[in-house]
């Protein structure tokens, strides 16, 4: 089947000049602001609408059932009419959505929030990375890694931002209303610079030949990054290693050698090449989480997190590239294949794992993502081979 992700009506200088890729990295910081903004109002969402840990965690399930849901439509509605109006659709549902987070005080308001919350994010996140794909195209040299790590610096600030505003007795509207004038900004000075791109409709396909392949890489690796998110604090304190009040800081350190093995990730890809940041990234995120889970001390175990975060910055921006330029099926449903099944193992990831845990323990858990993690490494010449 011929490659129909929509190409620019403009020329291919348009989609390599330095305001479009400056457009499509506030794209990023977009979708990884806004996402963030969330986390630190989940405490008084909970407060507002009175509900227990359980019916928290089916209210945060409607966030990635939202996500899943809005992925592959995104996927088909971006090979007709382009990405331009799926990035700026997807942004301006995470802005307007993003107060009623803060507001919404009843079980079924908020769960409806969250479900559209979390399509929003879904079409911003396909749109995006269908978007990336032909910039970095179009420029002929890597540039996923710095687009990926706008989503980081996106996070960072959203998070932080959000949290310091929340500190200092700033009212949850309020401080939403100011993510949400950030992202709003951000969108606006990004829109006339997006690429124009129009092309014929695509039905879609299940994800087929080398598309499956890198998908279930992304899965292994977004499946590492969710439980580290979600588990390592309790991994490390469980262990005696840290305070419970200290978790956190394994995550942090995690989070920060990620963005900076993004920002340099673009000139470490065209120097060493797709096959070997794959095959090395996979090795040293293996390496890392063996050295947290033998970790005798704390700051043994804070190095296997800095390794965790090092080695797997840059493996799903070039599994990314990789699916838009495979040939296998039509682009922009690869890279929707790979955000669909890497949200996947977010969502299903640490649910899996805690299960898993009650079973035969929270450290046998993560034996087994170093274990699924090996698949990188050993998968890395044929998921190059396209």
């Amino acid at each position: 089947m011929t490659d129909t992700l929509t190409r620019s009506e403009a020329s291919p200088r348009l989609a390599d000049c330095a305001d479009t890729r400056l457009a499509t990295r506030l794209s990023f910081l977009v979708a990884g602001l806004t996402m963030a903004c969330w986390a630190p109002l989940v405490p008084f969402a909970k407060a507002r609408v009175a509900v227990d840990d359980g019916a928290l965690g089916l209210l945060l399930l409607c966030i990635g059932i939202g996500s899943i849901v809005a992925m592959p439509i995104t996927a088909a509605l971006a090979a007709r009419w382009g990405s331009k109006p799926m990035i700026l659709g997807g942004g301006l549902g995470l802005v307007l959505l993003l107060p009623t987070l803060a507001v919404a005080d009843s079980f079924a308001l908020l769960a409806l929030a969250l479900l559209g919350f979390g399509a929003a994010l879904g079409t911003i996140d396909v749109a995006v990375n269908v978007h990336a794909v032909e910039v970095e195209r179009a420029a002929g040299r890597p540039l996923m890694s710095g687009f990926h790590a706008m989503f980081s610096i996106g996070g960072f600030a959203g998070a932080g931002g959000m949290t310091l505003l929340l500190a200092n007795g700033v009212a949850p509207l309020i401080a939403t209303l100011a993510g949400s004038a950030l992202a709003l900004l951000a969108l606006a000075f990004a829109a006339p610079r997006l690429l124009q791109a129009k092309g014929d409709p695509t039905p879609f396909v299940t994800p087929r030949g080398i598309v499956l392949l890198l998908a279930l890489l992304a899965a292994a690796t977004f499946l590492v990054e969710g439980a580290i998110l979600d588990w390592s604090a309790l991994l490390i304190s469980g262990a005696g290693l840290v305070e419970v009040a200290q978790g956190g800081l394994g995550y942090m350190i995690f989070a920060i050698a990620m963005t900076i093995g993004r920002l340099t990730g673009d000139r470490i890809v065209a120097a060493l090449g797709n096959g070997r940041v794959l095959f090395w990234g996979g090795l040293l995120t293996v390496a890392g989480l063996s050295l947290l889970l033998i970790a005798p001390i704390a700051w043994v175990a804070m190095a296997g997190f800095l390794l965790i975060g090092l080695g797997a910055s840059n493996i799903v921006p070039v599994l990314f590239s990789l699916a838009g330029r495979q040939t296998a099926m039509p682009a922009a449903l690869a890279v929707a294949a790979l955000t669909t099944t890497g949200y996947a193992g977010i969502l299903a990831g640490p649910a899996g794992i805690g299960f898993l845990s009650n079973h035969i323990g929270l450290h046998a858990a993560f034996w087994l993502l170093a274990v699924l993690m090996l698949l990188v490494p050993l998968a890395a010449r044929r998921a190059t081979r396209g």
